[in-house]
This record gives C-alpha cells, structure tokens and sequence, in this order.
C-alpha cells in the first residue's frame, strides 16, 4: 500500500472534496466513468467539476488546455484525468478548424503543460503485481518508479525550424555541432535536454525520503552518464549527495539500457527507481508491462498543492465507445489520491477490492483474457468494497 504521508505529498483530510473531473478523449471518458463507480461505492464525499481538456478543444479553440480548465484546476484539491491524443506538429495544426490554420498555433500536450504550470514535479508510478493476474510476468514484483515530471526532454523547449542565431552560436560553441552547421535551418530539429540540479536534488530526495517511511530497502537511480555527460551527469552526481544523507538506505545506478534488461532478468532486485523525465517515462511503461500492462498501470503527477492521477494508457482511439478497456489502471488512480488527500481507509478498501476481483478471475476485461466490459470490471470491484 503507497500511503503518501510525506510532508510533500500529504494533504490534510477534509469532510468534502472538490475534485476536477478530465475526462479528455477516446476511452479517457469511459475509464472515469467506470471510477466514478468505484468512488461512488465508498461514499466519498466530493463534488466532481468537469473540465475541458483534450483534442477537440484543440481543433476548435487551438488549446487543448483552456484558460478556464487552468483556473479550475487552482480551486481544487485534486484531479482525476483520463487521457488525452496526441499528435505531431505539422499533424496536429492540420486538424484545426480552418478559421485557427495559418495562425502560427503549436500543439502541447495538456498534460505535460499541466505538470509545469502547477509544478507537479513528482511522477509516481507504483507497479504491483496483484495475485490471480495471468498477465504477471511475476507474482511477487512490487516496485515504484519516481519520474522527474517538469525537466529534461520534456520542457518543451524545441526547434522544428532553427533561428539562424542558434545556430550560430551552437557552431561556435561546440564542435560536435559542426557537422550539422552545413544544413539548410529546416533540415533538422533541435529538443533541447535540461536537467537542473534544483530539479534533480528534489526528485531523488523524494524517493529517499518515500523509501525512508515506507521502509523499502533501495533507491537505484537511472541514467546514461557515461553518454549523455553533461545533463545525466549532472542527474547522477546530485543523486549521490542525496544518497549519503541516507546511510540507512542502499543505493545503486543503473544505466537506462542495462535496467531494461536487468528488470526482466530479476525485477526483485529492484524496490524504488528514479529517473530523469524521459527515462523515467520508459521504464515505468516496462515496469507497468510485467504486472500486466497499461491496464493496471496508475500514475500520481504530484506537486506541493496539487495532485493530479491517471491512467498511464492513452486514448485509444480505435477502442472509443466500445467500454472494452481495463479501468484497473484509473481505479487504482483514485486509490493514490485518496492517500494523497489522507482517506487512507477508502484507499485501503478498493486496493482490497481489487486484489479480491483480480484473485477471483470471474470478471476480466478482453487484456486479461475475458469478456467484461470496461462497466463491469467497475461494477465488480465496488461489489468487494466492504
């Protein structure tokens, strides 16, 4: 059970909650639809705001964030997202209305803008693996990946087109650039990787400090230092200091190739894993893949005064409006934050809930072999609730 009772995660329990409700696209809406289920069952007491958020308020408003989603999201106490699509740059701006083509309007993932405007810096994916699964890679596999959320390949900071003056200064500055600096602007992209050590220090503590309470035995953190020197460099010697202020805790690394292997060669090697944004991205979806897979993968965008928890999975667009889906994976979101907002017991109850449906094996969504729907998987589980 992943009680978040650190300082920088706990909220203080209150009687009513008010919850932003993003549903977003595809099977987004009928995920949250089955967890609302599962809520409803507990008798958590919340008023449930729907946001806009998603692909079709960027075609037709050319923001799939709206202005008025951000400032509902700052009146809350928390968020329960669905999923989003996503689609490349040239792409995207094909399917704005015809009025918003030409305007210079760039597409951004809502989600990714809505870990940097609230700083939710903290991506938390417990993977556990729940007896009774047919699609555990192991029975006994138990372990949380902490992702750097705001920094590294995901800043958002990119070049689809280069200005002529960074391009000058790059060939000024670095020799390897040297080799692209005869090519025409529009014939190469830059994304720009950016690890601070502000950024890395508060990530890597925080999983020491998960680890500290919860009495787990290890942090590895990932990186590829002996390539990437500077930015992962950077990653990894801050995450040794860290480490030194917790002699109590083992602490290891691991390249992010080396860990892809050596996670399916013995996953019980492995306890708490940090990494930068993009790794940390990879490794939990593998991670998530030897429980079971996106199914039953949940995820917490933490910050100091917002949480925000999905569903790892996308949208799925060829499965919309069909209820086929695992909501495993959103029910489980709740189950994160209700601990964040310190309803521990209502936590307690559909992790229970939904160990006992998985064990059962009566109910099972097409991933696990079955025939239930999406709707039925929910209904299920809140017939465990005790």
């Amino acid at each position: 059970m992943f009680h978040f009772t650190l300082n920088f995660m706990a909220n203080t329990m209150k009687n009513s909650y008010k919850i932003a409700w993003l549903p977003g696209d595809g099977i987004g809406v009928e995920v949250l639809e089955a967890t609302k289920i599962v809520l409803d069952k507990l008798n958590f007491n919340a008023e449930y705001i729907h946001g806009d958020i998603g692909w079709e308020f960027w075609r037709t408003e050319g923001d799939a964030l709206p202005v008025r989603t951000i400032e509902l999201l700052q009146s809350v106490d928390a968020a329960m997202f669905g999923a989003i699509t996503s689609k490349p740059v040239k792409a995207a701006e094909e399917e704005l209305i015809p009025s918003l083509q030409g305007k210079g309007l760039v597409y951004r993932s809502p989600i990714v803008r809505m870990r940097q405007l609230f700083d939710l810096y903290i991506c938390l994916r417990p993977t556990k693996a729940y007896k009774g699964n047919p699609l555990n890679y192991k029975d006994d596999i138990d372990i949380v990946v902490f992702r750097e959320n705001t920094e590294d390949l995901y800043s958002g900071v990119e070049f689809n087109t280069i200005p002529q003056e960074l391009a000058n200064t790059l060939k000024k500055l670095s020799k390897p650039f040297e080799k692209f600096a005869s090519l025409n602007n529009d014939e190469y992209a830059i994304s720009c990787k950016i690890n601070t050590i502000k950024g890395s220090e508060r990530i890597i503590r925080a999983a020491f400090e998960y680890a500290k309470k919860h009495k787990r035995r290890k942090v590895t953190i990932i990186h590829k230092a002996n390539v990437v020197r500077a930015t992962d460099g950077l990653f990894l010697e801050t995450g040794k200091k860290v480490a030194q202020d917790y002699p109590e805790i083992q602490f290891d690394e691991a390249n992010v190739d080396a860990i892809t292997m050596w996670l399916l060669k013995n996953p019980n090697n492995y306890d708490i894993l940090v990494a930068p944004n993009l790794y940390g991205d990879i490794i939990s979806d593998l991670c998530a893949q030897m429980v079971g897979g996106l199914g039953f993968a949940c995820s917490g965008n933490i910050g100091v005064n917002l949480g925000v928890f999905e569903p790892t999975h996308g949208s799925a667009p060829k499965y919309a409006g069909q209820y086929k889906v695992n909501p495993i994976a959103t029910i489980l979101a709740a189950k994160m934050m209700l601990e964040w907002l310190g309803e521990i017991e209502m936590a307690q109850k559909i992790e229970n809930a939904v160990a006992k449906t998985i064990m059962d094996g009566k109910v099972r969504t097409y991933d696990m072999g079955g025939k239930n729907s999406t709707l039925e998987m929910a209904e299920e589980i809140a017939q465990h609730i005790e």
